[in-house]
């Protein structure tokens, strides 16, 4: 029906290009940011369930990086008690060789010398073994709480104790006079308990580095999994949106060339008249 005060036949062509134009434009906007969902309005349920997947991303990813912060802390902690169990070794040795013979003068007092030297090294040591300005062996330091999982609470927690390492915590106060025979004897006595106390404590840290980094490398891998589940949910496919794009592009001109031509049609009524 040819008509002159209205043209609807150019009203559907014009609805129909807005309608293509609007969904041109999410598909450029799809393409240009790399997302299929960029605001709550694209998909409200999507929207909502990405949100939640980022917040469990960004929660393994600071445990993760929590768990190589605290395996840096049990490894310079591990470091400091490596030289210290060395210090006690050669400590040994000395008390040993003092034990074999009273050795008088000169001798006896280099070896009683060189021993205190020894062991205050070994407070020297627990005093100085620092991380970010915590001490660590000096007995300040008697637990740690490294927060190595996405959730509040202890699943995701691992508390470390680290033990008092300096030499009046593993002798318990006694001092030792090594130029006697007996003195050296109760020093070897004292410092062999000491070696085995330590080697204990280095264990209990070891052993604490090892279960921080197994949960570390499952942080990793529940990281990954989560990305990419966030990503098939978010991320636009490209291929696909491409695709949507050449088509959406035709289907514009088409709609602009189909409406020029609605528009012509009231004329052909006045040819009529």
């Amino acid at each position: 029906m040819l008509l002159i005060n209205d043209n609807v036949a150019a009203l559907g062509a014009e609805n129909n290009l807005d309608a293509t134009d609007t969904a041109l434009s999410s598909v450029v906007g799809q393409l240009s940011s790399g997302l299929q969902i960029q605001t709550a309005a694209d998909n409200p349920a999507g929207y909502s369930i990405a949100q939640s997947l980022q917040s469990e991303i960004n929660g393994y990813g600071a445990a993760e990086s929590n768990a190589q912060t605290a395996v840096s802390v049990l490894q310079t902690a591990q470091g400091a008690m490596n030289q210290q169990e060395a210090i006690l070794q050669q400590a040994n040795t000395i008390a040993t060789q003092a034990a074999n013979t009273t050795t008088a003068g000169t001798g006896g007092a280099a070896d009683a010398a060189e021993f205190n030297s020894l062991i205050a090294q070994l407070n020297q040591i627990a005093s100085s073994t620092t991380y970010a300005g915590t001490n660590l062996l000096d007995g300040s330091a008697t637990s740690l709480v490294f927060q190595v999982g996405p959730t509040a609470g202890s699943a995701d927690q691992v508390t470390v104790t680290l033990a008092n390492t300096t030499g009046s915590a593993l002798f318990s106060g006694a001092t030792f006079d090594i130029s006697s025979v007996a003195g050296a004897e109760s020093a070897m006595v004292a410092v062999q308990s000491a070696i085995n106390t330590l080697a204990s404590d280095a264990a209990a840290v070891g052993s604490s580095q090892n279960q921080i980094q197994a949960l570390s490398n499952n942080v990793t891998v529940a990281q990954q999994n989560l990305t990419s589940a966030h990503a098939d949910l978010v991320d636009v496919n490209v291929a696909s949106a491409t695709s949507q794009f050449t088509s959406l592009q035709i289907l514009e001109q088409s709609g602009i060339s189909v409406l020029a031509q609605a528009q012509q049609l009231p004329q052909l009524a006045l040819k009529l008249i």
